[in-house]
């Protein structure tokens, strides 16, 4: 081997967000000129620069270039000692590979965010926010939950009291708000309260809603059943005060009847005339109920056949109905999978989420077209770019190279604004970067992240 190399310092400590810088210097032990070539590699080479990219030295000539790491202040920068190295390759002698080695110490920060979603519920009995609590640091985080709230008009169930959080992950906890006063009549009433994440050694972090209680009858209905209850108590009392009298002539008749027969025993042979003509005036008082209903029972009975008849219509009506109602069903058109596929120029590979997990968070990835639902994006008029529900994202809202491109929960915030800007460029607005392939590679499952706008074939998308 022809090159001697030494790292100075071996090993170094860097904050998340700053930035570090060790030298390596090279001597060339052999007897030709000899350009050098230095490229990082490992886990963190998206944060390492080299200065300058290569060096010419003579026999017996030592030269000092200079490594700088600046790990983002995002939750890919893992804490803890992360190892790095530096290839170097001569142009003389391409074989002669040399992989000088370090150690790269990460330090940790915590970071929370919480968000209550949404932040307004409204319920007669209960209200079901969800508190989501976002883990932004490099660590885990180990955090409980409580509410309160001023004049404790509410009591709280909180499922999980206690979460642990990974780097870059969420937690969601169920919160059931329950209003220890019932409104049975009346307007609304507004309920602020607070959901505190507390972790040791720090100050909770307090998250604001409000609880809308609305009451159980609408003051409209308690007027209206006040007035009805008014009116019908004021009708009773008429109907007492003014009850009309019913009066019959039947027995006026009767004393008339009998006043006639009374004068003389003569005349009692012809009460049974009397008695027999009165007979026919009470007959049509019988005879009005009984000759209508059995005609009606007659008819109704002689024509069977049409009792009969109607009863099929019926069915066939019903029947015809339930005909109806099942052909929409059979005619009722499929999902239809939203908008195009997008393909990279230099694989020629489409994105999709890896693993197709669509959940909140997912990394992007290339893989090989298909023209399945998980490959087809839907470019917004409000400058997102979604499928099957989830928006494109830069992950935690970075700006920095190398933040990964993800699916997440379509929020409106500027990191899902995207744009198929310039030559092919596939830009986030936010950062103003452009979306590439991680390390320029073409096959399956290569990742994405956000990178200054170089015009590479590896940022140049396209959409058919």
């Amino acid at each position: 081997m022809n090159l001697w190399t030494s790292l100075e310092p071996a090993s170094a400590t860097v904050d998340p967000g700053s930035t570090t810088r060790v030298r390596l210097r090279v001597r060339n032990t052999g007897d030709v000129v000899d350009e050098y070539r230095f490229e990082p590699v490992g886990d963190i080479a998206p944060w390492t620069t080299v200065e300058p990219q290569s060096l010419r030295l003579y026999p017996g000539t030592t030269g000092t270039v200079e490594l700088t790491f600046a790990p983002p202040r995002t939750p890919d920068a893992v804490a803890g000692p992360n190892p790095y190295a530096v290839r170097i390759t001569p142009t003389e002698h391409p074989d002669a590979v040399t992989v000088p080695e370090g150690n790269l110490t990460i330090t940790a920060f915590t970071e929370v965010r919480a968000e209550l979603v949404p932040p307004t519920v409204k319920g007669r009995f209960r209200g079901r926010p969800r508190l989501a609590v976002d883990n932004l640091g490099n660590t885990k985080v180990t955090a409980s939950v409580a509410g309160s709230d001023t004049g404790d008009h509410l009591s709280y169930e909180i499922r999980p009291s206690n979460v642990q959080i990974e780097p870059g992950r969420a937690a969601f906890v169920e919160t059931t708000l329950k209003p220890k006063r019932i409104i049975w009549f009346g307007a609304k009433e507004e309920r602020p309260y607070t959901l505190a994440v507390r972790r040791s050694g720090v100050d909770p972090t307090h998250v604001d809603g409000t609880y809308v209680q609305r009451g159980f009858l609408p003051r409209w209905l308690a007027t209206f059943l006040g007035i009805f209850v008014a009116v019908a108590v004021a009708f009773v009392m008429i109907w007492i005060a003014y009850k009309p009298q019913v009066r019959t002539s039947a027995t006026e008749q009767t004393q008339q009847a009998g006043a006639a027969l009374s004068p003389s025993p003569s005349a009692a042979p012809e009460t049974l005339p009397s008695t027999v003509e009165s007979a026919p005036v009470e007959e049509p008082k019988v005879q009005q109920p009984a000759p209508r209903e059995p005609q009606d029972d007659g008819g109704d009975g002689g024509d069977g056949g049409d009792e009969k008849a109607p009863a099929p219509k019926k069915s066939q009506k019903e029947s015809s109905g339930g005909g109806g109602q099942e052909k929409p069903e059979a005619e009722a058109p499929e999902t239809v999978a939203p908008g195009t596929t997008i393909y990279g120029h230099a694989s020629n590979r489409c994105i999709e989420v890896a693993g197709h997990k669509w959940r909140d968070g997912a990394p992007l990835q290339i893989a090989d077209c298909t023209g399945k639902n998980w490959q087809r994006w839907d470019f917004r008029p409000d400058g997102t770019i979604r499928s099957l529900g989830l928006c494109m994202d830069a992950t935690w809202g970075g700006t920095a190279n190398g933040t990964v491109v993800q699916v997440a929960v379509c929020s409106g915030n500027p990191a899902q604004q995207f744009i198929l800007a310039g030559p092919r460029d596939l830009v986030n607005v936010q950062a103003n970067k452009c979306v590439a392939v991680v390390d320029e590679k073409t096959g399956n499952g290569a990742k994405l992240q956000l990178w200054e706008c170089s015009g590479r074939d590896n940022q140049k998308w396209s959409t058919r």
